[in-house]
C-alpha cells in the first residue's frame, strides 16, 4: 500500500516534524512497508484464537495491596522551598 508524498507530509505536519524531501522519500518507502506488512497480518485467520489469548502467565506476582502509614507532614515537608499551612507553596500558573 504505498502511500503518496502528501500523505507523508500530512503525517510530518501532524507529527510536526520538518522533512527535507530525501527523508519524505524515506520515510514514504518505511512507512508503505509497514503498512504492507499490516495487510499482511490482516490476512491471518484468527478467529480459532480467544481474545484473552497471552502469552503471559495468568498468575500475578505483585504483592497485596495493603494499606499502611505515610509519612510525616514535617517529613515531606523537609526539602520544600516554601511552605505554606502545611502545604508545598508554588508559584501561580496564571496571574
Amino acid at each position: 500500500m504505498p502511500l503518496t508524498l502528501q500523505e507523508v507530509e500530512h503525517i510530518a505536519t501532524l507529527a510536526r516534524l520538518e522533512l527535507s524531501a530525501e527523508e519524505k522519500a524515506r520515510y514514504r518507502q518505511q512507512l508503505s512497508a509497514i503498512l504492507d506488512y499490516i495487510a499482511k497480518l490482516q490476512e491471518l485467520d484468527t478467529s480459532d484464537i480467544p481474545a484473552t489469548a497471552s502469552l503471559l502467565a495468568v498468575e500475578s506476582h505483585l504483592r497485596p495491596d495493603e494499606p499502611r502509614p505515610g509519612l510525616e507532614v514535617d517529613v515531606l515537608l523537609k526539602n520544600a522551598p516554601q511552605v505554606e499551612q502545611n502545604q508545598f507553596k508554588i508559584p501561580p500558573v496564571f496571574e
